[in-house]
């Protein structure tokens, strides 16, 4: 699908953020390894979490549905042998259940996206699954991969944090399950330390323990424990709301968002502070944004790594500031469905942004007057990279044609409907 994104001068309106993708993968999981039936309220529905109900289905949780909520029958630590695994393009996903994998004698992962999450690394996951006795065959750390476990033993585990949070939560989701305790350590740095908080504040309302230095570094979790089935609530996305709230702010806009808890431990609450550094007339009270946007924009220095997911929506805001933004501490962004530094970078450029990049920074010569936009431009099959782009050409002088917008629905299947419920003039056409 190619979405033509049109200038549009007025962004007006309420909608209700969509429910966090973060969130109900993690629910989904936690119910998945629970003894009993778990109910998780407002589940969000998107390529990831659809990815996580399958495979936890396929793995022999039982799930009813309907519109707001989930029941699901857990399997504890006694998932149903199968021999393949499709997640999808969905990365967290896999990593998760990489480790649940070792409780299996045998499964493969396969590589249904060759171009997108079949060329992310996983090595420094299979490195810590090997210490606790599971065999990994894989293609230098990618995609397919399969585990033979079976009696993966605890004790002590390090993990790498250089690339991915991802690798370190799929211990901490397996590890209070073994037979033995088991003593993780991160080494070099981590990335990611908010989503790290969601994982643990997540396993912690299943009556899991978990003691974790105050630096986030090293973990003592005790063996034989259980997940308890309960209820969950899952709250609003932070970082998908993240793209409508930039849109608002690179237009004339008067535009509300509900659902997005002032209290919450999503990293990417740290937008609202970004979007103020900016200059942008913005409220949050009572779990409600309002953006009053006037076009007007101030450049700023933001450290990337408190808000991954939300970086590229930020950066497109600060394609129209004035003056030169700094997005630094971001190389993680590199390992994502396409390296979201280089490949949005020449994205932006294309459609007329002066942008540049570093290793582990995006660097933004604001264009207050605008971008010229009339210009096809990749998606990247990233649905980070599709939301953020729309934003640039909801502001341009000519528009912008995205190819492969489809793939917005990893995150936020929503997204198009939601903007174009505001004002965007936006045109999708079956490609």
């Amino acid at each position: 699908m190619k979405a033509i994104v049109k200038p549009t001068p007025r962004l007006e309106g309420t909608i209700n953020a969509l429910s966090s993708k973060n969130y109900t993968t993690r629910y989904l999981l936690i119910g998945a390894l629970a003894d009993g039936t778990s109910t998780v309220h407002y589940p969000a529905h998107s390529e990831d979490s659809d990815a996580m109900r399958r495979c936890i289905r396929d793995l022999g949780a039982v799930i009813e549905e309907d519109e707001e909520k989930m029941v699901i029958r857990g399997f504890g630590k006694s998932p149903k042998p199968v021999s393949e695994l499709n997640v999808g393009n969905a990365g967290a996903v896999l990593r998760f259940l990489m480790s649940v994998a070792a409780f299996l004698p045998e499964v493969t992962f396969v590589n249904a996206y060759p171009d997108s999450l079949g060329k992310r690394p996983h090595d420094d996951l299979i490195d810590s699954l090997q210490q606790m006795g599971v065999e990994v065959e894989h293609r230098e750390g990618k995609l397919p991969i399969t585990i033979r476990g079976g009696k993966p033993r605890g004790g002590q585990i390090t993990v790498s944090g250089n690339i991915s949070s991802q690798f370190l939560s799929s211990l901490l989701f397996v590890a209070p399950l073994l037979e033995e305790d088991t003593e993780i350590t991160v080494l070099h740095d981590l990335k990611s330390k908010i989503i790290v908080g969601q994982t643990l504040e997540v396993i912690e309302q299943a009556g899991i323990r978990i003691e974790a230095s105050e630096d986030l570094m090293h973990y003592k979790i005790p063996g034989k424990q259980q997940y308890k089935p309960q209820n969950y609530v899952v709250q609003g996305d932070y970082p998908g709301s993240a793209a409508i709230l930039a849109a608002a702010a690179v237009t004339h806009s008067d535009v509300t968002v509900l659902r997005l808890a002032e209290q919450s431990k999503q990293g990417e609450r740290a937008v609202i502070d970004v979007l103020r550094a900016m200059g942008v007339d913005l409220t949050h009270e009572n779990d409600t944004v309002h953006v009053r946007g006037n076009q007007t924009l101030k450049a700023g220095e933001f450290d990337g790594d408190h808000f991954t997911d939300a970086v590229l929506a930020m950066v497109a805001a600060a394609v129209f500031a004035d003056g030169t933004s700094r997005f630094y501490n971001v190389e993680n962004l590199r390992y994502k469905e396409c390296d979201r530094i280089t490949d949005f970078v020449n994205e932006l450029r294309k459609a007329g942004a002066d942008v540049e990049e570093r290793q582990s920074e995006i660097i933004v010569h604001g264009r207050p007057q605008g971008v010229a936009g009339g210009v096809e431009i990749n998606a990247h099959y990233d649905h980070r990279v599709i939301m953020a782009l729309t934003v640039v050409g909801l502001r341009s002088e000519q528009g912008l044609v995205i190819n492969d917008a489809h793939h917005v629905a990893k995150s936020y299947p929503q997204y198009f409907e939601h903007l174009l419920s505001l004002g965007a003039q936006i045109e999708l056409v079956q490609a």
